[in-house]
């Protein structure tokens, strides 16, 4: 057996408006701009989780079932990110206590505000028409 700490997994929601632009959220932590999600709870399913994150830091009631669009593995840090293109049913963006400010970004404004790792959640998603991606990043830049 391994004697390496385990694996944490989470989650994270890419809300799309009507205009095409991304909901992303600057964490206050970090000041980082990435899309709203974070770690499961213990008994709690995917699902549950994500509707969670996103309704903590953005205000936005999500529709089920969402749209896996990617697997993200930060080979550094050992975090398993699971994405989904997400539906808003209610709400209005707005910030919360782990969110300093959201923005509805285009696909160039994501590229330009999110570290790569963190951007490419976001345009995978907005292409959720492609099958799920599969990736691994350093925790900033893709491997």
């Amino acid at each position: 057996m391994s004697t390496q700490r385990p694996h944490s997994v989470s989650v994270a929601g890419v809300i799309i408006d009507d205009a095409g632009r991304a909901l992303l959220i600057q964490r206050r932590d970090n000041g980082h701009w990435e899309p709203p999600g974070g770690v499961l709870e213990a008994g709690e399913t995917i699902p549950e989780a994500l509707e969670r994150e996103v309704l903590e830091e953005t205000g936005i009631k999500i529709a089920h079932p969402a749209t896996l669009t990617g697997i993200y593995k930060n080979m550094n840090a050992l975090i398993i990110a699971m994405v989904f293109r997400c539906e808003a049913l209610g709400g209005s963006a707005t910030t919360g206590a782990e969110t300093k400010a959201v923005r509805w970004a285009t696909r160039d404004e994501v590229s330009q505000l999110a570290d790569e790792a963190y951007a490419v959640r976001v345009l995978d998603a907005m292409d959720a028409a492609n099958p799920p991606a599969i990736r691994a990043h350093d925790g900033v830049k893709l491997i």
